[in-house]
């Protein structure tokens, strides 16, 4: 090739770049990464590599056996190619629900798992993105973390569509995993249920009301995070101190010191616990 092709081929390409950030394409993703965030920058709409993802090991989340049970079964059904749900994990802040869906992507990163964190005001670029993940051999977990919306949100309808609302089908290579306060992702407002009315003697929600619904029970596996009881969080605590060798709650100062760690901030929770057992290890001789 002569100096002159290189130099033509060369400018072809930054012109396709630069068309691409004029129309807002999004850009070819290096698919070398194990995970992603969707971004809008000055260079388009594109996939961006996570070059140091956080990376959580199962073992290290206590006291919800039940729901790391089911997304870890839910997961290697996904990652076998066999027939699996979206996943919504609601309920108290601070529980786990997100630390959760990171400890599952990194427990089968290795099976050809990936995770890609899209933000809750680009959802309304989920159509766009399933699109550029269709017919990859990897599998995809679109992970949409504190996920809730307000009545006149745009992404709430492009979630629904992506979740069985189109008529496209969805995706086989990519699920939705979202964690939320909230069940039904939307606001309850008490003069919704005001608006109930009765058929044949059978009580019917108002309209509103089985539109939140509607979006949450497209998820097909739903799982509730309650708040720890004490004991629950001291066990964490203990834990997090074992890891960080920062002591133990046999040492009666550290367990009243880890009670009121917690009381100060009104949570008793798993984030509660760790940051408690840093604050130990950083005072620890």
């Amino acid at each position: 090739m002569t100096d002159a092709d290189q130099f033509f081929a060369r400018a072809n390409r930054l012109l396709e770049r630069w068309e691409a950030q004029i129309d807002g394409r999004a850009q070819p993703p290096d698919w070398t990464y194990d995970a992603y965030r969707w971004r809008h920058d000055r260079r388009g709409v594109r996939l961006v590599p996570v070059r140091h993802p956080h990376r959580v090991d199962l073992k290290d989340l206590l006291c919800m056996e039940r729901q790391k049970a089911e997304v870890v079964r839910n997961t290697a059904q996904f990652v076998a190619r066999k027939p699996a749900n979206n996943v919504l994990l609601w309920g108290a802040r601070g529980t786990g629900k997100s630390t959760l869906i990171k400890a599952v992507f990194n427990n089968f990163v290795d099976q050809g798992l990936r995770l890609i964190e899209v933000e809750k005001e680009h959802l309304v670029d989920l159509v766009e993105i399933v699109e550029t993940l269709e017919g990859r051999q990897e599998r995809f977990l679109l992970y949409c973390d504190d996920l809730s919306f307000e009545a006149d949100d745009a992404g709430y309808k492009s979630l629904k569509a992506v979740l069985e609302g189109s008529i496209a089908a969805p995706a086989d290579n990519v699920l939705i995993y979202a964690s939320s306060n909230r069940r039904h992702l939307l606001p309850e407002m008490k003069a919704e249920n005001l608006d109930v009315h009765q058929v044949d003697g059978e009580i019917h929600p108002g309209e509103a009301i089985e539109e939140k619904v509607s979006l949450s029970e497209r998820f097909g596996l739903w799982l509730s995070f309650y708040p720890f009881t004490q004991d629950e969080y001291l066990q964490i605590v203990e834990h997090w101190l074992a890891q960080l060798d920062a002591g133990s709650c046999d040492d009666e100062a550290t367990r009243l010191a880890a009670v009121q760690w917690a009381g100060q901030r009104g949570s008793r929770s798993g984030r509660v616990a760790r940051q408690f057992a840093v604050d130990q290890a950083g005072r620890h001789d």
